[in-house]
């Protein structure tokens, strides 16, 4: 897909950054200039995508309380401030997926520790650092990563399913606290795609009828050029001929 978009201004964090919609969406955000730092939690694979981009790695765990502050300084540190969070990284819970009767209190707790508790501690510390951005005229907008799941009921998808669901509601309170500081939040599925999650969740689904992470991440960054103020007008991503 041609790119002809220049994001040499954009700073962007994504978590769950080297697999998946996390790891085509920190591809595709240096490709387009962005300065991009990314989070997760294999020290081998983040070194490796770090110098496949030339994007900023950083290891950590968003499910982890005590990784929370570290991550945001360093975010901040490596990128000079912020201008679009996305919160990415998730968890299945129970794998296989199982019956809420059936799964685990821990299980259920890891879900919403990474796919809720997680994105609302990062983007608190990082609150600060958007909010900054916003007032100097940057714009400032924070993209959680939901699901279809979280607003429909999936039998064995419970963990999940709640955790998104909360995240849903979340952005949606955050969105309307936040009007005033002029940082924008959006709650966006990208739909079923091809991807290491999906095939932990599904094994059995054939990956032809499954949507590309590049589709998804390409109209992740359209949806936050027209949340960002002035660029909705003047750029955009480039479409395939």
């Amino acid at each position: 897909m041609p790119i002809d978009t220049d994001l040499r201004r954009l700073r962007v964090a994504v978590t769950g950054g080297t697999s998946g919609l996390g790891l085509a969406l920190v591809r595709l955000l240096t490709a387009m200039g962005a300065r991009v730092a990314f989070v997760a939690r294999g020290a081998e694979a983040v070194g490796r995508t770090a110098r496949e981009t030339g994007a900023q790695g950083i290891v950590g765990d968003v499910g982890r309380k005590e990784d929370i502050h570290p991550i945001a300084l360093q975010v901040t540190a490596g990128l000079g401030g912020l201008d679009v969070l996305i919160n990415n990284a998730s968890s299945l819970g129970p794998v296989p997926l199982a019956l809420l009767a059936d799964t685990d209190c821990e299980d259920l707790e890891q879900a919403l520790a990474v796919n809720l508790v997680g994105p609302f501690r990062l983007t608190k510390a990082l609150f600060g650092a958007l909010a900054a951005s916003a007032r100097q005229g940057r714009g400032a907008v924070v993209v959680n990563i939901s699901s279809d799941a979280a607003v429909n009921a999936y039998a064995g998808w419970g963990a999940y399913s709640a955790s998104k669901a909360g995240l849903r509601h979340l952005t949606a309170i955050w969105a309307e606290e936040a009007r005033d500081e002029g940082v924008r939040f959006l709650s966006i599925d990208p739909g079923d795609m091809d991807t290491p999650l999906h095939a932990l969740a599904v094994p059995d689904a054939d990956p032809s009828t499954l949507k590309l992470p590049e589709l998804s991440a390409s109209e992740i960054v359209q949806a936050v050029l027209a949340a960002l103020p002035g660029r909705a007008a003047e750029q955009r991503v480039g479409e395939s001929a």
